[in-house]
């Protein structure tokens, strides 16, 4: 547990750092952000954080640059307290609420939107349907062997399939298979349900289990026939970072960025749990991602789920990225902001 003065040491070392990318001194400390405290006082207890895993020196006679656990603690702060807005936020949320009933021009707009303000690299995603949740689902049918599979999604898209039966089937069959999917998918995403419904095949309609099992494998086949849809943008900017002169560093961002598998990874945690999420450096499984920081957020927009990101240097302005990404988080919502978004940071 930190004192209250080594919090604030670590504060204004962090902000310092990100400020100029110039390892901070105590003087620094004393003379622009603790001015109660002397420069001896500060280099104490910086001492002290150095061995507490907080700050790193690179060199004996140089000040010392905060650890990922330093901007752990800086982001933590900053998500406790109300954020300034940009003086464009206005502008910005009547924009998207025009837009959004072009979900994908609207984050195709997002994108270039973020990296031209944060500087930083912009990553903007759809969700494939099956993380969306359904709100009913019918069959219609047609002849002996055929069916019309008909699926309203959250937000009111209407999607449907023509199903073909290995056997013949009846309407009234097809009409209790619809009841059943409809009360397990009460709440839930077609992900979250799929294996409840066909361990209800096997229990309750073994007679018919042949017909629900194709009925319910195109279905799947229909809800992940999308998968993410991703729109990204200034990768550029990596390029004049001090933090990627390392050109093996800059490769692997790079890498990773062009594979489609490596950003769903990247995105897929969030997309599942809703929230908003920052993970720092050596936090990211991908190694990869090790020299840079994540931030993450998600909206429910025209029946679809969004996944708004930026990708930055550790060094990045957390405090900037997060309000900006919030701002078009509000302008993109189904609600119109007037619920608070869920955060959480791991």
């Amino acid at each position: 547990m930190l004192s209250e003065r080594q919090l604030e040491v670590v504060l204004a070392v962090v902000y310092d750092y990100i400020q100029t990318g110039e390892p901070v001194g105590s003087r620094t400390l004393s003379k622009k952000y603790l001015t109660g405290r002397s420069a001896a006082t500060i280099r104490n207890e910086m001492s002290d954080l150095e061995e507490l895993g907080y700050l790193v020196q690179p060199h004996t006679s140089a000040g010392r640059i905060p650890t990922s656990r330093a901007y752990r603690l800086y982001v933590d702060t900053i998500l406790q307290r109300r954020r300034v807005p940009h003086p464009e936020a206005e502008r910005w949320i009547a924009d998207l609420r025009e837009q959004r009933r072009d979900v994908e021009g609207a984050l195709a707009y997002i994108s270039q939107l973020l990296t031209r303000v944060t500087q930083y690299v912009s990553v903007a995603a759809l969700a494939p349907f099956q993380e969306i949740r359904l709100l009913r689902v019918d069959f219609l049918r047609m002849d002996s062997t055929h069916a019309l599979a008909i699926v309203v999604v959250e937000g009111g898209l209407v999607h449907h399939k023509m199903i073909s039966f290995p056997c013949e089937v009846r309407q009234e069959e097809l009409e209790t298979l619809s009841r059943r999917i409809n009360t397990v998918m009460a709440g839930r995403t077609w992900n979250e349900a799929r294996n409840d419904l066909l361990q209800y095949v096997m229990n309750e309609l073994r007679e018919k289990e042949e017909n629900c099992r194709a009925a319910i494998s195109e279905m799947d086949g229909l809800l992940s026939a999308q998968p993410f849809r991703f729109y990204r943008g200034g990768a550029h900017h990596l390029l004049a970072m001090p933090d990627f002169k390392d050109l093996g560093k800059l490769h692997a961002v790079f890498s990773l960025l062009e594979e489609e598998s490596a950003l769903v990874e990247l995105v897929d945690n969030c997309a599942l749990n809703g929230t908003l999420t920052v993970t720092i450096g050596e936090e990211n499984p991908e190694e990869r991602m090790h020299d840079c920081s994540v931030v993450l957020a998600t909206a429910n927009t025209g029946g679809r789920k969004a996944i708004l990101g930026l990708i930055g240097p550790v060094r990045m302005n957390y405090e900037s990225s997060i309000a900006v990404l919030e701002t078009v988080l509000e302008g993109l919502r189904d609600d119109d902001g007037s619920e608070e978004e869920q955060r959480h940071v791991y």
